[in-house]
């Protein structure tokens, strides 16, 4: 649908049974958050809320809370939007087959962005404290803006056409900012707006930026896509949207989205920081407090009818998970069509999404060799490792496509089986030490610094793998109520964490129990806190396991032993997923808030018959 606004879409969905509506006055402190967390959970609506304690703006969250309801929302743009992001992968299509592709072209021309200056007039100011102060975890720092679209512009090449667009969290307040006057941004620095500020630090020069909520619900996506080279986000969002990207530029020369609800606009000062966090994050963890760039305000604007725009993040599956469905529903093969030989690759969800990669590649080197083993696969392995948010991967299972053409990385427990099935641990575990990865994971030994780890599987099947323990099994003191999660791998709680030199003697005595028995069928065993939970659901699995380690730290073998450098085992590999001191809490829920929320879902109240 071509929405002029947010107004529209929350109309139309409404209009169709896609809406909640709550009239009741909620309070932004947890409240509003746990609201939607429950309703979510329960594949529930969009929710608006009318009244909010402290602010006169109503606000939605979860419009993208179902697949269902996203393809609903760009129902008419969405197969276009498609072709337009596969020509831009494989332009030789266009070239074969002109006239198929020939609206393409046409929608990428529609789309080009339009100055309108008469715009101005829409727009009424307000302050940072008159917005919706929301708060989603009780250790969070402040309130945060949680689906923003950030604008800035290269300083070397201004202009609406060489700018980014992307979605990086805002902290409107506490800590040390000064309210109405200054904010924080978190954003990584390969970023585009961190190539952006690198580019006006050089020149001595503050970085203008807006940001915009709100707006059609083509902008928020356009913020979170991975487009391709040369492919702008307003270009993506007119497509998108089946509108143009509507801009002006405000009397101090800040871009202004003619579309969004809200404007917030101000300036990024060389090497001027802040303390930014804690902010309850997409791991299930919080994000602790660090420096982050810090934004001193200009002006804050609204529209007449302005609707303010959020979601929450947790431990998924939450909203940003139906969110990447619909990436993939419109970007299809467009990675795999940059790497040569990768025919599939996922971010596990279920793993927080950074801390786990499964990839299936091809596997034709040496075919006149009798047998297979990974060797072109680790080629993609580290071609995956150096592309964009993929180099954030801490774990990467690949798998060749030659071995089963049926896989697929989209079915977490036949995966991990079929890789656990034909990897050798002497020589197919492949380790990238003292190296970054995702600025959110506490599991590495500072802030962006941990390790990575490949495990490459080609071949045919090694072992078979069981789904019960071997009976007789005596763990040592404090090993116990070991649970097969899945056939090859079972968890087995372990004493509480204390530091890695207790560790190594741990491991040491597990390793002496268990060193002459036949583990064979369990390649892969998992120490936890909790193994009985940890082995509850593949979900759990995951977490636990990919969240909880550092490859380099925190795995082990049976049977281990170091050669030329490489490290490798010929009994059963094992990871340390207990917690440990230097991670981050937990996402925990507030129970009072809960009680309330209950109170809500009693029969005549606004969440009766939805959670």
């Amino acid at each position: 649908m071509a929405y002029k606004s947010l107004a529209e879409c929350v109309s139309d969905l409404e209009k169709h049974g896609h809406l909640l509506r709550i009239k009741d006055e909620v309070d932004p402190y947890l409240e509003m958050a746990a609201i939607h967390l429950r309703v979510y959970e329960s594949n529930g609506p969009a929710i608006f809320f009318e009244k909010i304690k402290g602010s006169p703006f109503p606000a939605v969250s979860n419009l993208f809370g179902t697949l269902e309801r996203s393809k609903f929302i760009f129902r008419d743009t969405l197969p276009k939007v498609q072709q337009l992001v596969s020509l831009r992968n494989d332009p030789i299509k266009a070239l074969k087959n002109p006239f198929k592709y020939a609206g393409s072209a046409m929608s990428a021309l529609s789309a080009l962005p339009l100055k309108t200056p008469s715009a101005k007039n829409n727009f009424l100011k307000t302050t940072i404290s008159k917005l919706p102060q929301i708060v989603n975890w009780p250790m969070d720092g402040g309130p945060f803006v949680t689906m923003p679209q950030v604008y800035t512009e290269d300083v070397e090449k201004p202009g609406v056409m060489n700018s980014n667009l992307g979605m990086y969290r805002i902290q409107l307040g506490g800590n040390e900012y000064i309210q109405d006057k200054e904010i924080g941004l978190h954003y990584q620095i390969h970023r585009g707006i961190g190539v952006h500020q690198s580019k006006a630090n050089a020149l001595g020069q503050p970085l203008k930026v807006s940001i915009f909520v709100g707006g059609p619900p083509s902008h928020p996506l356009a913020a979170v896509m991975p487009l391709p080279e040369g492919l702008s986000e307003m270009t993506f969002a007119g497509a998108l949207g089946d509108r143009r990207f509507r801009y002006f530029y405000d009397d101090e020369g800040f871009c202004i989205s003619a579309d969004a609800d809200f404007i917030i606009t101000g300036m990024v000062y060389p090497n001027e920081n802040k303390p930014e966090g804690p902010f309850g994050d997409h791991l299930g963890y919080y994000s602790l407090t660090h420096p982050f760039p810090l934004m001193k305000i200009s002006n804050v604007y609204h529209r007449k009818d302005a609707i303010w725009s959020f979601t929450v993040v947790g431990r998924p599956p939450q909203e940003d998970t139906s969110f990447g469905a619909l990436i993939h529903e419109i970007t299809g093969s467009a990675i795999p069509q940059e790497i040569h030989g990768l025919k599939e690759v996922n971010a596990v969800d279920a793993a927080g999404v950074h801390p786990l990669l499964f990839a299936i590649g091809s596997e034709r080197y040496t075919p006149y060799l009798k047998g297979r083993k990974p060797q072109e696969i680790l080629t993609i392995a580290n071609h995956i490792l150096g592309k964009n948010q993929l180099s954030l991967a801490k774990y990467l299972f690949i798998a060749a496509r030659e071995d089963d053409e049926q896989l697929t990385t989209h079915n977490i427990s036949a995966f991990l089986q079929h890789v656990l099935e034909r990897i050798d641990f002497k020589t197919d575990l492949h380790f990238y030490t003292n190296t970054t990865i995702d600025t959110l994971d506490y599991s590495g030994d500072g802030l962006n610094s941990g390790s990575k780890v490949v495990f490459a599987a080609a071949g045919e099947k090694k072992r078979n793998l069981w789904t019960e323990l071997p009976e007789g099994i005596i763990f040592p003191a404090g090993f116990e109520n070991a649970r097969v999660a899945i056939p090859g791998i079972f968890t087995l709680s372990a004493p509480l964490y204390q530091n890695q030199e207790k560790t190594a003697a741990e491991i040491a005595l597990l390793n002496m129990a268990v060193m002459d028995l036949d583990l064979s069928g369990f390649p892969l065993i998992v120490l936890c806190d909790d193994s009985t939970f940890a082995a509850q659901t593949i979900n759990n699995l995951v977490w636990i396991t990919f969240t909880r380690s550092n490859p380099a730290a925190d795995i082990f073998g049976i049977n281990d032993f170091t050669i030329n450098k490489h490290w490798g085992c010929k009994g059963s590999l094992i990871i340390d997923a207990r917690k440990k001191p230097h991670h981050a809490p937990e996402l925990i829920k507030n129970d009072e808030v809960e009680k309330r929320i209950n109170k809500l879902a009693e029969e005549g109240g606004p969440l009766s018959g939805i959670i």
